[in-house]
């Protein structure tokens, strides 16, 4: 079987297989992991087709490129696997807003300040934006106010970096520390 080339699904990286291969000489892995060491392609093609199994290359640096005797739908097989098995470990943090006027109520900050600490306890990063209109936008002392309140409110957490104002919000960021977080998923 003489393969062109073909691509993987999963990482989009084309693997050269057996005619397809450019490199003249190969560092040569055989069907059971042993180095065989540096030979002609034509060689490697021979050793291949004498085992009924493909020549893939396996990476390509510089004159020698490596190259394995494998059946290459097994490899391939194996390299998705691979591939699934890394975003599977692969922890993805998300970013949650709350937004919060600069005048808001005692009971509907304790509501969002509750709704924060679920956030960080859930492992998830907290971005908390002080939407000012109008006027109001003249008054950031209010709005540094509110962001105080929170941060004293909620504990167990690590401010990335300190509060910006840009146009007519104000923002804190706001991580979960790594202990809380693991604790929750136990």
């Amino acid at each position: 079987m003489y393969y062109i080339y073909r691509e993987d699904i999963v990482n989009t990286k084309k693997f050269f297989v057996n005619k397809s291969i450019r490199a003249s000489n190969i560092r040569l892995i055989g069907a059971n992991g042993e180095m065989l060491g540096i030979v002609k392609l034509n060689e490697a093609l021979l050793k291949a087709k004498a085992a009924e199994l493909d020549l893939v290359e396996v990476s390509s640096q510089g004159d020698t490129s490596v190259c394995k005797i494998v059946d290459f739908s097994k490899f391939k097989y194996k390299m998705e696997r691979k591939a699934k098995e890394g975003k599977r470990k692969q922890k993805v943090i998300q970013l949650k807003e709350i937004r919060i006027r600069p005048k808001i109520g005692e009971y509907d900050l304790s509501t969002k300040i509750n709704r924060i600490k679920l956030f960080l306890c859930n492992g998830n990063k907290v971005q908390i934006s002080v939407v000012f209109s109008g006027r109001e936008s003249q008054h950031k002392n209010l709005g540094s106010a509110v962001l105080d309140k929170v941060k004293l409110a909620v504990d167990n957490y690590i401010v990335e970096p300190k509060t910006s104002y840009l146009g007519n919000r104000m923002f804190m960021i706001l991580n979960p520390k790594k202990n809380i977080a693991e604790k929750k998923k136990e």
